[in-house]
């Protein structure tokens, strides 16, 4: 093997590839996948195999048994983020891909978003109250910010929030500038986005799995929690079969460039326009008891079939994660010019040259009758 040649992982061919979810405290989910899965593998005599996940070992280099890890935990535990990191570097398909993962937040994603042309709400981003620590006043001494004329590019009200994280924490809604002012120093170290509020006709979460599967749910976010998926769309007749195609397309193309193969977008409407709220959930809520039967029964089902498709495209030797199209240059690749079509021969002019002189003199005799 040369210097510059990585080792990947290799299975045994004699043996089942395996499907391993890592989770939390995540109860429903996680079991019904697996037995999914391992339901449709019976049923269609596939060599694979899932279980919830089982790690004994990580060292460096080495690969974990699996061929497909749908992670479930790693935004809570660090630990479990460098090992996906190495199971991928050894072939493993982790689903979501930790490396981008790592690198991806809600500010970057508004800023995506626009260059995608998806709605999102304005948005600037606002430096911690509170210094990092190791930190002094000399290590800001390049940011001179407007505060004033920060604040009127959202305007209020607004939503002050994380620009990395979930869960709704550390939201706040804020009325007025003197609100802001009384609340920012709450957030301490926390980097934080204003936004501004979109007073909403329809609100949408969407499961979006494999950039191809998409499941539009009404929901309602000032609900509690676990009636937040107990609402109907307002839109009706070919207003919300628009809203719901534009959606769609939204969450795809998000989707895609950003490479997730399992996520969810939030859209607030307004107006009849969907605004893209939050698309930077990569372990989001799959819970029965939160998104009801029948919500769940098509993350089960769209999440097993994924993992088989994973599995049976897993390449030994290779690496196996996704990349989304802003990383791979996909998205700014810009199309071939279109071929301008041949001009059709007039008498006055041709469209070549006649090759024979009796073809000239018909040509110039025909210039000189005009």
């Amino acid at each position: 093997m040369s210097d510059n040649t990585i080792e990947f992982f290799t299975l045994n061919s004699n043996t089942l590839k395996k499907i391993g979810i890592l989770f939390g405290q995540e109860n429903t989910f996680p079991q019904a996948f697996v037995d999914r899965v391992n339901e449709k593998a019976q049923k269609d005599n596939l060599p694979l195999v899932a279980e919830l996940a089982s790690i004994t070992k990580v060292e460096q280099g080495e690969p974990l048994d699996y061929a497909v890890l749908i992670d479930r935990i790693s935004q809570d535990v660090p630990f479990y983020r460098a090992m996906l990191k190495n199971a991928a570097l050894c072939g493993t398909a982790v689903i979501n891909n930790p490396f981008w993962w790592s690198a991806d937040e809600k500010f970057f994603n508004n800023c995506l978003a626009v260059k995608l042309g998806v709605p999102v709400p304005k948005t600037v981003l606002l430096p911690s109250y509170t210094r990092p620590d190791d930190t002094n006043e000399n290590s800001f001494r390049n940011l001179n910010l407007d505060w004033e004329a920060m604040m009127a590019v959202p305007g209020f009200p607004a939503y002050m929030k994380p620009h990395s994280g979930g869960g709704w924490k550390s939201v706040y809604k804020l009325d007025n500038l003197e609100d802001f002012y009384g609340k920012h120093p709450e957030t301490g170290q926390l980097v934080m986005l204003l936004q501004e509020e979109i007073q909403f006709d329809d609100y949408f979460r969407c499961y979006c799995l494999d950039r191809r599967d998409v499941h539009i749910m009404p929901y309602e976010p000032r609900n509690p929690h676990h009636l937040r998926y107990d609402s109907q769309i307002k839109a009706t007749g070919d207003a919300a079969k628009k809203l719901l195609a534009t959606v769609k397309e939204y969450v795809l193309r998000l989707n895609k460039a950003l490479g997730y193969d399992f996520n969810t977008v939030e859209f607030a409407v307004r107006n009849g326009v969907p605004y893209a709220i939050d698309f930077c959930n990569p372990a989001p809520d799959a819970d029965i008891h939160s998104v009801g039967q029948a919500n769940f029964d098509w993350i089960v089902e769209a999440a097993a079939n994924m993992a088989i498709r994973q599995a049976q495209a897993h390449q030994d030797g290779q690496m196996n994660l996704t990349w989304g199209e802003f990383v791979s240059g996909d998205m700014f690749a810009k199309p071939a010019p279109a071929k301008k079509a041949p001009k059709k021969a007039t008498e006055a002019e041709p469209a070549a040259e006649p090759a024979s002189s009796e073809a000239k003199a018909k040509v110039s005799k025909a210039k000189k009758t005009k």
